[in-house]
This record gives structure tokens, C-alpha cells and sequence, in this order.
């Protein structure tokens, strides 16, 4: 019983640290288009801004990972507190 609890607690940290990474990820996806916004508007387009460009399909893809990891994760918690 307390092998399953271990391991309850293990899965429940590494939701926590991937929900706390998942947070990371959207926030400079946020900063990224704020700052491609910023360099639109003042119309200045040049290199840091198809960089910005560049960077999101990047971020989308590492946020859809992380975020089937979680559901990876709880699925498997779900099975450890039905036994």
C-alpha cells in the first residue's frame, strides 16, 4: 500500500513541475507576441521579428507536448487511485 502511495506522489510532483513549466512556455509565448506586436506597430520589421516569428510554431509545439504529458500523467494517476 505505501509502494502506491509513493507513487501516487511521485506522479502528482511531476504534474506539478510540468503545470509549472507549461506556465513558463505560455508566458514567453505571450511575451514573444507582444513583442512581435510592438515591432508591427512601431514598423520596424527586421530580423527579431521573423525571429519571433520563427520562435512560436516552436512554443506551440513544446505547449501541445507538455500538455499531453499531464494528461499522460493523470490518466496514469487515475489508475493508481482506482487500485
Amino acid at each position: 500500500m505505501s509502494l502506491i502511495l509513493a507513487k501516487i506522489d511521485e506522479v502528482k510532483a511531476r504534474i506539478d513541475w510540468l503545470k509549472e513549466l507549461f506556465k513558463v512556455v505560455i508566458t514567453v509565448m505571450v511575451a514573444d507576441v507582444a513583442g512581435m506586436a510592438k515591432l508591427y506597430l512601431d514598423n520596424t520589421i527586421d530580423v527579431l521579428f521573423y525571429m519571433g516569428g520563427l520562435l512560436l510554431p516552436f512554443l506551440l509545439y513544446v505547449c501541445i507536448d507538455i500538455s499531453r504529458k499531464i494528461e499522460r500523467h493523470f490518466n496514469e494517476l487515475e489508475l493508481l487511485l482506482s487500485s
